[in-house]
């Protein structure tokens, strides 16, 4: 036992906690930003004591102080205090100075209450640092081609405290491009210890007092086994390299598998530079067009506005960019995108189970996100089109902490509605534009924010005596902090407004001027704790203020016959507290769960009218007018919405997939025609209108092929609506104090099938999306005024049972490729009329029941080829063309037909958008 001892003794005295003896007498010094090495020398001259120390770990900050009377330990301590040195005093007036470690000459306090055990010190590790599972390290082989590259010394020892174990935490970076390294593990061997990153590259770990061999693992990441001599609690930052392995294929091989592993049904993620290589209209690079060729989504036709996501109204899409909601993302009637390509970074869809901390809309989220990485040098990316051009610069402020980056669009295109077959269009004239900038800031290692504000605009004359105009307002900041590895947070603040005013000015004298606004502003608080690397939650609360101007019209000269009319403005506050955790139950099965409780007021002053029971909802029936004071609540909506997905995972290549979500919306957008426009305007729920809600179902199957070269997936979904909004026959909605009177609300359904084949590499690459989807809605009553065919159910005007796209690109070098883009659609349904009778010496006509007819089929295919400049590394520029010819077969796809009486007989017309061929060639150049 007397050896065991002895042994200990000794490793004390290299690797234990010391404090500093002191000396006798007392001494009055100062010291004015004088180095270590000096601060000796003036010591040496006043005592008779001399310092024995390596040089190298002098180094470090000039010290400075001023002491009276002060013995030479506690001048010593000080000068150490921020410093991971120690000293000894010894016998001959000898000071020792050592570098983490400290010479011990005694036993520290309590040595022998220790639990000796097997001639050692025995260590308890805590529960946090639990063995987790993971592949690496259950793999004793994975590290065995590892070797040391450095070895850290980690804190200060300190005689004061008897820990055994000390906190170490840090970042980790890419040594290159300065970024954090997410989800990077931290891997101690022989202790079954691990930690993992978080995304801003933070971790930490507790670990034995004592040297400790780890290794850093990371996919794309070059695996680096460094050597650790832990002394106390400290701080040790890594900066890696990236693997030379990967190269261009980094992308793909970091997200290879993510259509079968992850636990999302329904997501989507548009690859924003792959969207370069798809033709579509006028040589444009769109993503929001992108994602309609993907299963599940699709458009009203050629020129429309919006999206129909799994058989959803378009306004049941909540579409955000950086956090901000955008009411309408769409220039032109829909043919163009109000986002800037060159300024996207992230475009993720979520079509299945929403995440829960979104809400508000029934079937879709559109997360938009601009660039976020801090720009290390200035970058300008510029497209020039034949239609329109944009701009796109990139400005680091503050070098590897903050960035700018600003853009802008703007469109020449007069001369496409000139272009239309359409003779009443020859006049009409058509602008837009749109502007962003984005200010990235990287405070310190732990928190960050980002700044971004967007406008746009579009002003078009259909007629010589008419001028619309439209724009999009935004604002956003998000502030990101991670308190440690396990915990993070973000606030975020947005505010959106949509407003357009119609001025028509003619021949006659009921000239006047027409605007509506629409806007909202949230504040979001989003926490994320990683319990353990099987549990992880999501949890937060979010409020939304939301402000409508139904209308207002006014007379623009004194002669004009218009009574000037201006509507009560619409107040509403929806606010949530929202839950999620992902918990991996095995190795092969993961659920997702959440819960979003919703709740919406609406708000004063305004006037609610009470119909009388048992009676239809006409004007002549409204029993009571009720008036509310200024943010009194008028009524109030409390709902549940569960969330839950699940994945199986039958291999690495295969897994299948269900999930159940439910929500609730309160704002509907209020439109009485086929395909929704630039002109509906929007309603909150109140007393007369209930909130919109939903259940969807979702069960899918996700195969990969040949090591992820192919993806496959089969998706089904089921939903189930409630109080969905419509209007009666020949409705007025513009202007209307009664708009209760012309609303009704029924049920509805869509189910459908939706195959995804992808091919990620190789020459020939691209995707294959088949759709088979059905919605149908219902309005019963027991009064006729308020029922539509019967009261039973009929295809909604955006009911398309088969939708395919083929979407390819063939590349014949790195330099040239060639593209198309072929979609088909069933035509949508319409009502015609079917014949017509004579009542009074009157002729009328006689409708088939709603939608019960379908315009012809669509289909247009568009060819790109693409030329890249060269590839040398040192250039100046990197340039790219698109020569494109969209709708190349000349197909005259319907948008629209519509009835007109000419000389007593009914004929049906045809609207088109593009009729024939259209060529376009784009320029591209990125410095």
């Amino acid at each position: 036992m007397r050896n065991n001892f002895f042994a200990l003794f000794i490793f004390l005295i290299s690797w234990s906690n010391s404090e500093a003896q002191d000396s006798s007498g007392e001494l009055s010094v100062s010291f004015n930003q004088v180095t270590l090495e000096q601060a000796f020398e003036k010591l040496e001259n006043i005592t008779e004591y001399r310092f024995f120390y390596a040089k190298e770990w002098l180094v470090g900050p000039l010290f400075s102080g001023e002491y009276r009377n002060a013995s030479l330990g506690l001048i010593l301590e000080d000068m150490f205090r921020e410093r991971n040195l120690n000293f000894y005093f010894h016998d001959n007036n000898q000071i020792i100075i050592t570098q983490n470690s400290a010479i011990y000459d005694a036993l520290p306090n309590a040595f022998l209450s220790k639990n000796i055990s097997n001639d050692s010190v025995s260590i308890s590790i805590p529960e946090t640092l639990a063995p987790i599972s993971n592949p690496v390290l259950n793999d004793k082989n994975q590290s065995a081609d590892l070797s040391i590259t450095e070895t850290f010394r980690i804190g200060k020892a300190d005689k004061s405290n008897n820990k055994v174990t000390a906190k170490i935490d840090g970042f980790i970076i890419n040594k290159e491009t300065k970024e954090p390294i997410p989800d990077l593990q931290i891997i101690v061997n022989n202790l079954n210890i691990a930690a993992l990153t978080s995304d801003t590259g933070f971790y930490r770990v507790e670990l034995p007092i004592g040297t400790h061999i780890v290794d850093l693992r990371a996919l794309g990441i070059e695996n680096k086994r460094v050597k650790l001599i832990v002394f106390n609690d400290g701080r040790q930052n890594f900066e890696l390299n990236e693997s030379i392995e990967i190269l261009e294929e980094v992308i793909l091989e970091l997200d290879r598998d993510k259509n079968v592993s992850s636990i999302s049904s329904g997501k989507d993620v548009i690859d924003t530079e792959e969207s370069k290589n798809i033709p579509l209209a006028l040589g444009e690079r769109d993503v929001l067009r992108v994602a309609s060729t993907l299963p599940g989504i699709s458009t009203a036709g050629e020129g429309a506005e919006g999206f129909n996501v799994r058989g959803g109204r378009a306004d049941q899409n909540l579409i955000l960019l950086d956090d901000a909601v955008i009411y309408n993302p769409q220039h032109f009637f829909g043919v163009f995108s109000a986002l800037n390509p060159s300024a996207i970074g992230e475009f993720n869809i979520y079509k299945g189970s929403l995440p829960s901390e979104y809400g508000g809309r029934l079937s879709s989220v559109f997360d938009i996100r601009t660039k976020s990485d801090v720009a290390e040098k200035i970058g300008v990316d510029l497209s020039i089109g034949p239609v329109t051009s944009n701009a796109l610069i990139e400005v680091p402020v503050v070098k590897s902490k903050s960035s700018l980056m600003v853009g802008g669009r703007g469109a020449y295109a007069n001369w496409i509605l000139r272009s239309l077959d359409e003779p009443s269009l020859n006049r009409s004239e058509a602008s837009f534009y749109d502007a962003l900038a984005s200010y990235t800031h990287k405070i310190n290692e732990k928190s960050s924010v980002k700044v971004t504000g967007y406008l746009s605009r579009d002003d078009f004359s259909i007629t010589s005596d008419s001028l619309y105009i439209y724009q999009n307002k935004l604002v956003s900041g998000r502030w990101d902090y991670a308190f440690n590895n396990k915990n993070s947070a973000s606030l975020t603040l947005s505010s959106s407004q949509y407003d357009f005013d119609i001025e028509f000015d003619g021949d006659s004298n009921n000239d006047f001027l027409f605007g509506y606004n629409v806007s909202e502003s949230e504040a979001k608080l989003k926490f994320t704790y990683l319990y353990s690397p099987k549990l992880r939650f999501k949890y937060g609360v979010s409020g939304k203020f939301y402000s409508i101007d139904p209308g207002n019209i006014e007379p623009i000269s004194d002669n004009s016959i218009t009574n000037p009319l201006q509507l009560d403005t619409e107040r509403g506050v929806e606010s949530a507290i929202f839950l999620s955790s992902e918990i991996a139950v095995s190795d092969r099965f993961s659920i997702e769960a959440g819960l979003r409780y919703s709740f919406f007021s609406l708000l004063g002053e305004g006037t609610q009218n009470i119909f009388a029971e048992g009676r239809p909802r006409t004007e002549a029936n409204i029993v009571e007018t009720l008036e509310f004071e200024r943010n009194e609540t008028i009524e109030t909506f409390a709902n549940p919405e569960f969330r839950f997905s699940s994945r199986y995972l039958f291999n690495d290549e295969f897994s299948v997939k269900a999930s159940f979500g439910r929500n609730f919306q309160y704002i509907h957008r209020l439109s009485n025609n086929t395909t929704v426009s630039p002109i509906d305007t929007w309603k909150l729920s109140d007393l007369n209108i209930e909130p919109q809600r939903s259940d969807q179902y979702t069960l899918g199957f996700f195969k990969n092929f040949d090591e992820n070269t192919f993806e496959l997936s089969l998706e089904g979904f089921y939903k189930d609506f409630d109080n969905i909004l419509d209007f009666k026959t020949g409705a007025q909605i513009l202007l209307n104090e009664n708009i209760a009177t012309e609303t009704l609300q029924g049920d509805g359904e869509s189910y459908g099938v939706e195959l995804l084949i992808r091919k990620n590499r190789g020459k020939l690459n691209g995707w294959l999306g088949y759709t088979y989807s059905r919605s149908f809605i219902r309005f019963d009553s027991s009064f006729e005024e308020e029922r539509i065919n019967d009261g039973d159910f009929f295809p909604a005007n955006f009911d398309r049972p088969h939708d395919i796209s083929l979407i390819t690109n063939y590349k014949f070098s790195k330099r040239f490729s060639f593209s198309s883009n072929f979609v088909y659609q069933t035509g949508r349904p319409v009502t015609v009329p079917v014949g017509n009778f004579v009542f009074d010496n009157s002729e009328f006509v006689v409708f088939s029941d709603r939608n019960s007819f379908r315009i012809p089929d669509f289909y247009r295919l568009d060819i790109g080829f693409n030329i890249e400049g060269n590839h040398k590394k040192k250039k100046l520029a990197h340039s790219f063309w698109t020569i494109s010819v969209y709708n190349v077969l000349g197909r005259n796809n319907p948008f629209s037909v519509f009835f007109l009486t000419d000389d007593g007989e009914i004929r049906g017309v045809q609207t088109s958008i593009f009729t024939i061929p259209v060529p376009s060639i784009t320029y591209n150049i990125k410095f």
